[in-house]
């Protein structure tokens, strides 16, 4: 399917090749330079070429890191609790309201407290647990630009047209 909004058909892209690099931001400035000069972008597509999962490790994973992360998101929760329900508000029957800092500390807390509690949980009781902090990135190791052969004179004439 193609339109504007719609997925395109899974498949590889058909046309002939207007320029190869070894990196994409290199293929996605030869794109760029095509769309700034009128272009159509739906006919233009990237291909990686020898594609490699890389999984760079960036850090040792343990209880600690496990409990503050848990208190850094049970204290945002605790933090919307107490928004919405208003623990740091209070009224005195005069119709003054007054912020009690205090009662709004106390569900940032709380919300840490039961954060981190789920958090070790969940870590001690996970079976395919890791040690390790990672992200993973797919990599190609060239990367062409693609066109239709019937547009393929046209992406040349607009490449060699300089900035």
């Amino acid at each position: 399917m193609n339109g504007r909004g719609r997925a395109r058909e899974s498949q590889i892209p058909q046309g002939e090749s207007v320029g190869e690099f070894e990196n994409y931001q290199k293929a996605s400035q030869l794109v760029n330079k095509l769309v700034a000069n009128d272009f159509p972008p739906s006919l233009i597509s990237i291909v990686g070429d020898d594609l490699k999962l890389v999984e760079t490790v960036r850090s040792k994973l343990g209880f600690g890191r496990v409990a503050l992360s848990g208190a850094v998101t049970g204290s945002w929760i605790g933090l919307i609790f107490g928004l919405l329900f208003g623990a740091g508000i209070t009224s005195d029957g005069s119709g003054d309201v007054a912020f009690q800092p205090q009662n709004f500390i106390s569900a940032l807390v709380i919300g840490a407290g039961i954060g981190m509690l789920i958090n070790i949980i969940r870590f001690s009781v996970s079976k395919n647990r890791r040690e390790y902090l990672s992200y993973p990135q797919t990599i190609a190791k060239t990367y062409r630009v693609v066109v239709p052969a019937t547009e393929l004179a046209k992406a040349r004439s607009l490449i060699s047209v300089p900035d």
